[in-house]
């Protein structure tokens, strides 16, 4: 019998829409999650605290773990913490940093995770990688892909506004990535997954060409919706390559660099594919990228998050090393220092006029 298909990993559901938070311990007694309702979440002292007061009476058999920070070793700590109880699930509830440090924990104990954002700063909720931070830097870990995905959109609107423009940013620089993705399988012969393309190229799509703003739940569910399959581009794939190109080597640069004074990743992914789109030629792209970071109130030059126009150059210098094997724009144009300060001086120019 010849394979007509391929399996796609996936959640079994995503809930995305006001109120979802309202009939979550429903969704956790779904046979597939909890049979028991015996639940780890994993939660923050921030957001997460403040939810917990109002889910703990309606899920009285699940213990809460507060995790302090985004970093291998608080993912490990909460692996140690988890491991042996019996639990059915472990729930990730609040930003991108705690569904991360879920994420591993839940992998490391063989347990299926329940993704419950708090909000929407990048395409992490829904994919198969863990980022936290260790002695290097940041490191990038295999997981599963959650068995659910909750976004309750009134607890979106509840988080600070900056943290959903950055998902902004994130979901628009799937097209950057995917014109690198191609590039790489014209010059390179690198093979392209169409339907992880078609995917991660929807949903950027869907947001840059979105006419609403953060404050309309059409335009959140959009964006909601855009990540996540973001995320599932991304199982389907293998690997980040539909999310991540020239965009996020030049993320990577500011965080590796300034560690100290990085900005938030969407913001620096969204600026990075601006940028590069520019490089490439697509100079129209590359403003229309502009125009819709403007409007939703991104940065669109460096000196918008704090760096200098000499940081910028080194920043775009150094971003082929930090994924090596990756061939995008900037390993092909190969720019030397002047020629990425000329490059800078004209789109700086273009999206100025």
């Amino acid at each position: 019998m010849p394979v007509l298909t391929r399996l796609i990993p996936s959640p079994v559901v995503v809930d995305i829409r006001p109120g979802a938070l309202d009939d979550l311990p429903g969704l956790l007694a779904d046979q597939r999650i909890s049979a028991s309702g015996k639940l780890a979440f994993a939660i923050s002292n921030g957001s997460g605290q403040a939810l917990r007061e109002k889910l703990a009476p309606v899920l009285p058999d699940a213990d809460w773990c507060e995790v302090a920070d985004g970093t291998i070793d608080s993912a490990v700590r909460l692996a140690d913490d988890i491991k042996g109880k019996r639990y059915d699930a472990v729930v990730g509830l609040g930003g991108g940093k705690i569904i991360d440090v879920a994420k591993y924990a839940a992998a490391r104990v063989g347990l299926p995770l329940v993704a419950v954002a708090t909000n929407l700063a990048h395409d992490g909720l829904c994919s198969p990688v863990a980022t936290l931070d260790n002695d290097n830097g940041r490191g990038s870990y295999g997981v599963p892909t959650p068995i659910a995905v909750v976004i309750d959109l009134d607890v979106i609107r509840d988080a600070p506004v900056r943290f959903v423009r950055a998902g902004i940013g994130d979901a628009i620089s799937n097209i950057s990535a995917i014109a690198d993705w191609e590039l790489s399988h014209r010059i390179t012969g690198e093979p392209v997954d169409g339907l992880a393309a078609a995917m991660a190229r929807t949903a950027g799509e869907s947001v840059l060409r979105h006419p609403g703003g953060v404050g309309d739940d059409g335009f959140l569910t959009v964006l909601a919706e855009g990540l996540v399959l973001t995320g599932i581009s991304m199982s389907i794939s293998g690997d980040t390559r539909p999310s991540s190109g020239a965009c996020h080597e030049i993320s990577h640069a500011f965080d590796l660099l300034y560690p100290k004074r990085c900005a938030l990743h969407g913001e620096q992914v969204g600026l990075g594919a601006a940028f590069a789109m520019h490089l490439r030629g697509a100079h129209e792209e590359s403003g229309l990228f502009a125009g819709v970071l403007r409007k939703h109130g991104l940065p669109v030059l460096p000196e918008e998050i704090g760096f200098s126009v000499d940081e910028f150059v080194r920043a775009v210098e150094y971003a082929p090393q930090t994924r090596p094997g990756r061939f995008t724009i900037l390993e092909h144009l190969d720019l030397s220092t002047d020629q990425i300060r000329d490059a800078y001086a004209d789109y700086a120019k273009t999206i100025r006029s």
